[in-house]
């Protein structure tokens, strides 16, 4: 599947919506990045202003073979159990979105027990990945299943104004850190943490599994779908896959925190005109998540100490991109009030 149909985002609306910021009352860049981030929105969207009234988390669960090398103490039966709290409404991500008003779509790419439930979206590619530090997480064929299976999710819901990524997986933060290991040419050491609260034992067993399962796959930096296949997980195809078919759609879309952002990287090195249609919602406890947003040229909004998952923070984050849309069209100018800017400095500067 060929996902390089990306535009650039739409100049025109952009210099409109600057224009329009520039000349609110106030000093010149005093809302800081809110003002960024209505600019941002109008090249993405094609035209200044309006709302971000249709909201939604996409949350995709898959399990993680490398669970079978003893690196955490956390049973893989939380996948489907945490998987199934999601869909029913009861978990961390529903409490949040149901404040910013968004829902949430949960799909089932690789969850290891079978899970056939009417609010959990049958999207299955394999029943969890192999073991990688033994051999390949998965096929090429595999992970493009994956990636299609993500992108089909955000055609599913192209009608929505803004869309969220999370995810679910026992052991995703181990796929994570060797993915990102490999497309930084950085040590596993700098981007694996602890993850679901593992003991210093388990932690060195992580560290181990991972360098070797990199060693005996040998991934190819620069091939993306090579990476992923080999040492990756279904949960981070199926994110690179949707936030490719974000920027085809033309939909903003909110990165949640280290999976999340992952998968980002991935959309980004396959087509990085994609990075321009996101947003980073919260920065990550998961030590690994800095390296990776900076990467992409994203700064994240929040510093909440959060390392749920879920696409938690994606709710937070839809309430902060309508604040600065209606900064843009709800804040008068000096023309329309009775201001004289001429003594204001330009705070940008």
């Amino acid at each position: 599947m060929d996902y390089s149909d990306v535009l650039p985002l739409c100049e025109n609306a952009m210099i409109d919506a600057r224009e329009r910021v520039d000349s609110l009352s106030k000093p010149l860049g005093s809302l800081g990045r809110l003002e960024e981030y209505a600019v941002q929105l109008a090249g993405i969207r094609g035209h200044m202003g309006g709302s971000l009234t249709k909201r939604c988390v996409l949350v995709f669960a898959a399990d993680n073979g490398i669970y079978e090398e003893s690196i955490t103490p956390v049973p893989q039966e939380v996948t489907p159990m945490q998987t199934i709290n999601i869909a029913n409404g009861v978990a961390g991500v529903n409490a949040l979105a149901a404040h910013a008003g968004a829902d949430v779509f949960v799909y089932n790419v690789g969850v290891a027990q079978p899970l056939k439930r009417k609010n959990i979206i049958d999207a299955l590619v394999m029943h969890g990945t192999n073991d990688m530090a033994k051999e390949p997480a998965m096929t090429r064929a595999q992970c493009e299943k994956a990636m299609k299976a993500g992108y089909d999710a955000v055609a599913a819901h192209a009608e929505y104004d803004v869309i969220g990524l999370g995810e679910m997986g026992i052991c995703n933060t181990s796929t994570t850190a060797a993915v990102a290991s490999v497309l930084l040419q950085k040590p596993v050491g700098i981007l694996a943490g602890k993850g679901a609260g593992i003991t210093d034992e388990h932690y060195e067993r992580k560290i181990a599994a991972i360098e070797r399962a990199i060693e005996i796959n040998s991934p190819d930096p620069h091939d993306v779908r090579d990476v992923i296949s080999k040492v990756g997980g279904l949960d981070i195809a199926a994110m690179t896959g949707a936030y490719l078919a974000c920027a085809h759609y033309k939909i903003p879309v909110v990165i949640d925190g280290f999976i999340s952002a992952c998968a980002a990287l991935c959309a980004q090195r396959l087509v990085p005109m994609s990075a321009s249609y996101m947003f980073a919602s919260h920065q990550s406890e998961e030590q690994g998540y800095l390296p990776i947003i900076k990467a992409l040229g994203l700064s994240p909004a929040l510093m909440l100490n959060m390392r749920l998952g879920e696409g938690s923070g994606c709710p937070l984050m839809f309430t902060i991109l309508e604040a600065s849309l209606r900064v843009l069209e709800d804040m008068g100018t000096f023309e329309e009030g009775s201001i004289d800017p001429s003594g204001f400095v330009d705070l940008r500067k």
